[in-house]
C-alpha cells in the first residue's frame, strides 16, 4: 500500500449559531460527556436537563453574541484558518471539535476519502486534563477504530513544557509587556478538584499536599494543575518576569464542587486593593480564543476588576493563527513525517492510565 499522510486537529468546538436551540444543543453534547461532567449517567442527565438546560442556553447565546464574527464563531473561524495554513496538497489536514461542527466522524470520513494510510493527531490542548484533552483523545480514537481501523496513528502530547510552545506564547506577549503592567495574570480554565484527583494514576498525590504541584512525582504526567503551574512559571522566565510580577488563577468554574483556586473572578476583585490598577492577563491554557477568553475574560474580568478600583485592563489574545504558532505546528508536522516522533510520542504512551 502507498503510504500517505494526513493531520487530524481536534478543538473543543461551538454552537452552530447564536439561537438558543443551537446553543441548547451544544450544551447537551458537551455537558452528557461523562468526562465533563462525571457523574452516574442517569444522574448527569437529571442535572443537564432538568437544571442546566432550562435556564443556560438563554445566557450563553447571549454570551456567544458578543463575541461572534460575521464569519461564525471565533473559535471555528480562526481554527479553520489554522487549518489551511498548514495544509499541504502532499499532506492534507483535517480539523474535528469534540462538540458540535465538524464532527469527528464527518472529518473521520473525509479522511478515509482522501486515502490516509498514516495520520498525526495533534489535540489543540497543552495541558492534559479528563475534560479536554482525554475526551477528545478518547473520541478521536475510538471513531477511527470502528471507521477507519487500517490507519497508523501518532498523538501529540500535552506540550505545556516543550520550548516551541512557550517560545510562541513568550513572542505573543512580549509586546504587551512594553505597556508597563503592574502585574501579568496567568488565568487557565478551572477544573473541579475531584478531575485532578480521578487523573492522579497514584491515588495518594495530587492535592494530598500544599506542595504537590513543586514535587517531582509520575501523578504530574497527567495532573493538570502541575502543567499549568509550570507552563506559567516557565513563559515567566523567558520574559523575564520577576515572581512578584505575575500570578496564576483558575477561572470558569461551575456548580458548588470546589474547583482548582484561586479563581480569576475573586483575583481580579481583589488586585486593584493590592495597588494593582494596571493588567494584563494571558490564557495559556486556550490556544484559540473563544467564549473563555473573549467574553469571559476580556468583558466580563475587565469589568469586575474596573468597577473594583483598576484602571487599565488588556488581554493578550491566544496564538490563534500567529506565524510563530503556525511554524510550531508545521515543524511538528515535517518533524514526524521525517520520522523523528514516531516512536518518542506514539498512541501508547499517551497518558496510559486514564485514556480507556
Amino acid at each position: 500500500m502507498v503510504k500517505k499522510t494526513g493531520v487530524l486537529l481536534l478543538n473543543l468546538g461551538s454552537p452552530d449559531s447564536t439561537e438558543v436551540g443551537d446553543v441548547r444543543r451544544y450544551l447537551r453534547e458537551f455537558l452528557m460527556d461523562g468526562r465533563v461532567l462525571d457523574a452516574p449517567k442517569p444522574i448527569r442527565w437529571m442535572v443537564v436537563n432538568a437544571f442546566i438546560l432550562p435556564f443556560r442556553p438563554k445566557n450563553s447565546a447571549e454570551a456567544y453574541s458578543r463575541v461572534w464574527t460575521d464569519q461564525g464563531s471565533p473559535l471555528i473561524v480562526t481554527s479553520r484558518n489554522v487549518r489551511d495554513l498548514l495544509d499541504r496538497e502532499d499532506c492534507p489536514v483535517f480539523l474535528a471539535m469534540n462538540y458540535g461542527s465538524p464532527s469527528i466522524p464527518d472529518e473521520v470520513a473525509k479522511i478515509r476519502a482522501a486515502g490516509v494510510t498514516d495520520l498525526f493527531i495533534m489535540p489543540q490542548y497543552p495541558h492534559y486534563a479528563m475534560s479536554s484533552y482525554e475526551t477528545v483523545v478518547v473520541k478521536a480514537m475510538s471513531c477511527l477504530k470502528k471507521e477507519l481501523p487500517g490507519v497508523h496513528t501518532t498523538l501529540l502530547q500535552p506540550f505545556y513544557q516543550d520550548d516551541d510552545y512557550l517560545d510562541a506564547v513568550e513572542t505573543v506577549m512580549r509586546p504587551y509587556l512594553t505597556k508597563q503592567p503592574d502585574l501579568v495574570l496567568f488565568s487557565f480554565h478551572g477544573i473541579p478538584e475531584r478531575h485532578l484527583r480521578k487523573s492522579d494514576p497514584s491515588h495518594a498525590h495530587c492535592l494530598e499536599s500544599e506542595d504537590c504541584c513543586e514535587n517531582c512525582h509520575p501523578a504530574h504526567a497527567t495532573c493538570y494543575r502541575h502543567q499549568c503551574f509550570t507552563t506559567a512559571h516557565k513563559v515567566a522566565a523567558k520574559a523575564g518576569l520577576r515572581s512578584d510580577q505575575y500570578r496564576i488563577s483558575f477561572q470558569s468554574r461551575l456548580g458548588r464542587d470546589p474547583w482548582l483556586t484561586p479563581y480569576t473572578d475573586k483575583t481580579l476583585e481583589s488586585l486593584p486593593e493590592e495597588g494593582i490598577r494596571r493588567l494584563l492577563v494571558i490564557c495559556p491554557a486556550f490556544v484559540t480564543d473563544c467564549l473563555e477568553t473573549l467574553e469571559e475574560i476580556s468583558m466580563e474580568g475587565k469589568e469586575i476588576f474596573e468597577e473594583a478600583g483598576g484602571e487599565w485592563f488588556e488581554q493578550i489574545p491566544c496564538l490563534n493563527d500567529h506565524p510563530a504558532w503556525i511554524e510550531v505546528l508545521m515543524n511538528r508536522i515535517n518533524r514526524w513525517r521525517n520520522g523523528v516522533l514516531s516512536s518518542e510520542q506514539s498512541p501508547k504512551q499517551a497518558a496510559p492510565s486514564t485514556i480507556t
